[in-house]
């Protein structure tokens, strides 16, 4: 039984670990009603260059309210971007990175 357990245990560590490897680079958004804000976040697997993003705020029309070009520092994890809640559309927006060659959304609703 003993045996079982710890191939268990081991095979789900390695899972878990594998699953993490593979979501390195993600995005996510929190809103702080509170400080009146919305934070979003691009994280990525470090690298030894500056790297080029751009991040995009859709609002609940599709329109871009906002496109910003920003640079990850060699060596840095994440970046992040930040807006004010107050004057924002009420509804479900999109939030976009594109890091070269691929796309990172996520999305959050603003009541």
């Amino acid at each position: 039984m003993k045996k079982f357990l710890i191939v268990l245990l081991v095979s789900l560590f390695s899972f878990a670990v594998a699953s993490e490897q593979e979501e390195i680079e993600h995005v996510d958004c929190v809103i702080l009603k509170d400080e009146n804000s919305i934070i979003c976040k691009y994280i990525q697997e470090r690298v030894e260059f500056d790297k080029n993003v751009t991040f995009i705020w859709i609002d609940p029309d599709q329109e871009i309210s906002r496109s910003r070009d920003m640079v990850i520092p060699a060596g840095h994890g994440s970046i992040y971007d930040f807006r004010y809640i107050d004057g924002r559309k009420k509804g479900i927006w999109t939030f976009k990175v594109k890091d070269q060659d691929k796309t990172y959304k996520t999305e959050f609703e603003l009541k």
